[in-house]
């Protein structure tokens, strides 16, 4: 069968979905959004820009998000709405309020792109995606913590676990509060299929 996706986040990108942040942030309220004293809308737009042709030379196909002007700032962090796998996309559900209506422009452009759509957490689960890491090909980790419940990781262990993919849920600190929104991918940074980056003194005991 053809992947459609990946189940490593180690591996070159071949494919990836994206959304400018030139429309996306432009009125983005900063306190609304906790972007910090130092956001400026025109600069976080130029470096997105440079951040895309940086995709687009190493040789990934850049799959754009359409662009309806309907305000989510957030929705240029593309990682949390949905996690692809080999057999095609889990749509997720934030925990963000404001990125509430993020994973149904997912799904909508996995849809136009005619990539499968497996199935959808929903409410009152929550997972997002920087709170999920492959550990390897038939291995999925996920943070519970502020943005990611047990209900969710529930759920997503009922879609993946019929494809042969063990989930394994492990509770997450939350260190400087529910802002602060600390994932699973804020403390381990795959590097390679054996190698990652690991802030050890926030990582999960049973990691260990």
């Amino acid at each position: 069968m053809s992947a459609f996706g990946s189940q490593s986040m180690a591996a070159p990108l071949r494919r990836v979905l994206m959304r400018s942040a030139a429309n996306a942030m432009r009125s983005a309220d900063r306190a609304a959004w906790h972007y910090g004293p130092g956001f400026d809308p025109a600069k976080a737009a130029m470096q997105h820009a440079v951040l895309a042709e940086l995709v687009a030379a190493s040789g990934a196909e850049i799959e754009w998000i359409e662009d309806k002007a309907d305000g989510l700032a957030d929705s240029v962090f593309t990682h949390d709405p949905s996690l692809m796998t080999d057999r095609g996309a889990l749509i997720l559900s934030m925990g963000k309020p404001l990125r509430a209506k993020e994973p149904s422009l997912h799904e909508e452009t996995y849809r136009r792109l005619g990539i499968p759509v497996l199935g959808r957490v929903e409410a009152p689960g929550q997972v997002e995606g920087g709170d999920c890491v492959w550990v390897d090909a038939r291995t999925l980790a996920i943070g519970r913590g502020v943005r990611t419940n047990q209900e969710g990781i529930q759920q997503v262990a009922n879609l993946l676990t019929p494809l042969g993919i063990s989930v394994y849920g492990f509770d997450l600190p939350l260190w400087q509060g529910e802002e602060a929104c600390l994932h699973l991918m804020s403390v381990i940074s795959p590097l390679a299929d054996d190698l990652a980056l690991v802030y050890s003194p926030l990582l999960p005991a049973p990691f260990y």
